[in-house]
């Protein structure tokens, strides 16, 4: 890889986490965070993983497709934007998930056995 590219991609690199800082402050600010996963510069697609809070916080589809949809229309380079929060729920911005792996909600008192006979959790009483 040239320097030329490397120069080209830190670039674009910083200006989409200009663009997340400037446009949704409200991450950060509710305890979420977002970060380039990956970025393809020859195909104009880039990943953002969201995380923190954004895991699991019902307003993430939103956000995710108020990214996708500013993002490219901000920057040219940007063709396709993919977008997870590491849940199977809202993975992607897709309500059904389309995320393979990732963290599972855990809640008091239920433990995981993976016998395959899953009741949920047992009642405290």
């Amino acid at each position: 890889m040239s320097t030329e590219t490397t120069d080209a991609d830190n670039d674009l690199r910083e200006r989409i986490t200009n663009f997340l800082r400037r446009n949704f402050p409200q991450i950060q600010m509710h305890g979420g965070s977002a970060a380039i996963s990956h970025l393809d510069r020859e195909n104009g697609e880039v990943t953002i993983q969201l995380g923190g809070a954004c895991s699991g916080c019902g307003i993430s589809p939103m956000t995710i497709q108020a990214i996708k949809s500013r993002m490219v229309k901000e920057i040219p380079e940007i063709e396709t934007v993919h977008a997870d929060t590491g849940m199977d729920a809202g993975a992607d911005g897709d309500l059904g998930g389309t995320s393979s792996g990732g963290m599972s909600p855990s809640f008091p008192g239920e433990t995981t056995d993976d016998g395959g006979d899953d009741e949920g959790p047992q009642a405290p009483f």
